[in-house]
This record gives C-alpha cells, structure tokens and sequence, in this order.
C-alpha cells in the first residue's frame, strides 16, 4: 500500500504530467502548422503525407479516411488538394480496375524527408542522454497515446461528448 507521502509525490507527479502534456501537444499542433506553412499545405494534409509515406503500398480514399479520422468525403477533397500539390497521384487498381488507389509522388516524399531531416536533427540529439529501457518506454507510451487518441477522436466525432452525461 503506498503511504501518503508517496500518494501526494504520486498525484503531484500526474498534475505535472497533464500540464506537461498540454504543453507538448500544442508545442507539437504548432510545430505542424509551422511545417505545413512552409510547405505551403494544411496542417491535417501534411499529415496525411506524413502518414501516407509510412504505408507499405498505395492505399484507396476509404483507408486515408482511416489513416485520418476523417470522413470518406473529406479524405476525397483532401487527396483532391495533395494531388494538386503534387504530393500525390490517383492510379486505377490493376487487380481490380474499379477500385481507384492513391500513392505518394516519390520526388515530393523526398522533398518533404530532406526537409524533415533538416528539421529532425535536433529530434534525435534529444533522445542521445535517454537509455534503451527508457527509450522503449517512450515507444510504449506514444503507441498508447495514439491508440487513446483515436479512440477519443472516435468518442468526439460519434457524438458521445454531446450526450447528456448518465447518472449525473
């Protein structure tokens, strides 16, 4: 059973890592839409770039909703933006020619990863004084985050936040 102490150093820690927390999440939104100006893109399609040169393969419209949380129409005006931009390319499906699948300019890709390594330097040099136990900590912790954080975008964009609150 921990003492009270160590409850107080514990609830003193978990306010600290929420405050800590906000100011990391909009240090990052603001980093982004940094990046996206430069680009000249909107922050959520730099996003989508970022998350579409991580996919193995082409991907269909339906999977960049997935991928974005975003709804099938807006993923289409989206990839209708990228295209513009150049970023992207609509190609039909070989295997089946009804399908319509959505691939990453590789020359725009490079662009965007010269730039990021300009930028990302300095990520790295970060992680230079955390040690292997504590960098697979980090690891576990963002693969939560991002599961948590889709499941809230889900409870957000389901309407569950808008529902009057129950037993209360």
């Amino acid at each position: 059973m921990a003492s009270k102490k160590t409850g107080g150093r514990r609830a003193a820690l978990v306010d600290e890592l929420s405050v800590e927390s906000r100011r990391y999440t909009a240090s990052y939104a603001l980093f982004n839409q940094a990046v996206a100006d430069h680009l000249k893109l909107h922050p959520t399609d730099l996003q989508c770039v970022n998350l579409l040169s991580l996919e193995a393969e082409p991907v269909t419209t339906g999977r960049i909703a997935e991928l974005t949380g975003l709804t099938t129409g807006s993923a289409t005006r989206l990839v209708d933006r990228l295209e513009k931009a150049g970023y992207v390319v609509r190609e039909r499906d070989a295997a089946d020619r009804r399908r319509v699948l959505v691939s990453t300019v590789p020359e725009k890709v490079a662009e965007f990863g010269r730039m990021w390594d300009r930028l990302g330097g300095g990520w790295f040099a970060l992680f230079e004084r955390y040690d292997d136990d504590e960098l697979a900590l980090l690891i576990g912790h963002m693969r939560r985050t991002v599961e948590f954080s889709a499941a809230q975008v889900a409870r957000l964009r389901g309407g569950e936040l808008d529902a009057p609150a129950v037993g209360g």
